[in-house]
């Protein structure tokens, strides 16, 4: 059996993240394991959205962070790795800087991908097993700067869109309210507004709700109801009993509200009953992406 062995790396606007992935060919395809996820919460959509430019304090974190990643995937002897920066980095107007900086204390060549390009690196074609066929479905990636919808027909992309709407930009209150018209458009041009679309949900947020709402270990979606209830749960209690009540991780407490927002929001327009959480993000398409790569 041949393996191989890859590491994505996501600089998101919240977390920072280093994924490695086992990928082992059999007769069936290749089968993706997870091999180990290292996250550092350094929030860079805190000064991106805010001030326009990453700060000191946050561009040390981040270049320490990625020196510490080349350290770990240099031990782990992968075969390849990628690495992408999403909504922050976009933003930022010393983000170039930064890019030549990780470069020269860390090695990594970091690419800023539009948010159609995450939008598509996120794989779902490929679902897990346990997520049943779905004729339609809107696949929605929720981040802290932006959020990607893609419509599927079939397994197949018909249509995506990456908008500013994200969990740290709904905290600091600079999500307008073009944007969520911006957000009913395209359902409305897709022609999913009102249809019972079912959501494919992905992002720490969905994740992490899923394993507090699962009522067996078995499950992979939501209602719409547990999350509408769950929601006016965390809203009832302040930040430090979220934290207590719901095993939350101190960066997630305080954005996982707006992250049910983003979610109701749209499953409100779509008339959703569920959402189902294949647990894929940015950094399983990376690795699923240099997997073809090599076998191209």
């Amino acid at each position: 059996m041949k393996l191989f062995k890859f590491a994505s790396i996501d600089v998101g606007s919240n977390a920072v993240r280093l994924l490695f992935t086992n990928v082992f060919e059999t007769d069936n395809g290749p089968i993706f394991r997870k091999l180990s996820l290292v996250r550092v919460p350094i929030r860079l959509g805190e000064d991106a959205f805010i001030h326009g430019k990453i700060g000191e304090e946050k561009t040390d974190q981040l270049i320490k962070t990625m020196r510490s990643f080349r350290h770990l995937m240099n031990v782990h002897q992968v075969l390849d790795y990628r690495a992408y920066a999403t909504s922050a980095m976009r933003e930022a107007s010393n983000s170039k800087f930064i890019l030549s900086e990780i470069k020269r204390y860390a090695d990594i060549d970091l690419q800023i991908v539009s948010g159609d390009t995450e939008a598509d690196t996120i794989s779902f074609e490929d679902l897990p097993d346990y997520i049943p066929h779905l004729d339609g479905a809107v696949f929605i990636d929720v981040g802290g700067g932006s959020t990607e919808l893609t419509y599927l027909k079939e397994g197949h992309k018909i249509d995506s869109i990456s908008l500013k709407i994200g969990t740290i930009r709904l905290l600091h209150n600079t999500v307008s309210q073009e944007l969520w018209d911006e957000l009913k458009a395209w359902l409305d041009k897709n022609n999913v507004l009102d249809s019972n679309t079912p959501i494919l949900g992905t992002g720490g947020n969905i994740n992490k709700i899923l394993k507090v709402l699962r009522k067996q270990q078995s499950d992979y979606f939501i209602t719409v109801e547990d999350l509408k209830s769950f929601s006016e749960e965390l809203s009832a209690v302040d930040y430090d009993e979220r934290i207590s009540r719901f095993v939350l991780n101190p960066d997630r407490a305080d954005v996982i509200l707006p992250a049910c927002k983003i979610f109701l929001t749209a499953s409100a327009w779509l008339g959703s009953e569920r959402i189902y959480v294949p647990k894929l993000g940015l950094s399983d398409g990376i690795a699923r992406d240099l997997y073809k790569k090599y076998k191209a």
